[in-house]
């Protein structure tokens, strides 16, 4: 089920995307909810998903911290 949780929010941050806020919002929601090893796997997705999509950058760095 675990699994399951990370495309879902794969899928959602991917749909939201075309707004900062609410990209954030989702992102923040993620973290509460993933596994520590589903985070570091978000991170290394969200560096490859922002590559062109440059107001979204900031946001990776909430999955650092």
């Amino acid at each position: 089920m675990a699994r399951a949780m990370f495309e879902y929010t794969k899928t959602v941050l991917e749909k939201v995307s075309f707004n900062k806020e609410l990209f954030k919002k989702e992102l923040e929601k993620a973290l509460d909810r993933l596994l520590p090893y589903e985070i570091k796997e978000l991170y290394f997705w969200l560096r490859e998903f922002t590559l062109n999509k440059p107001d979204l950058h900031n946001c990776i760095a909430l999955v650092k911290n």
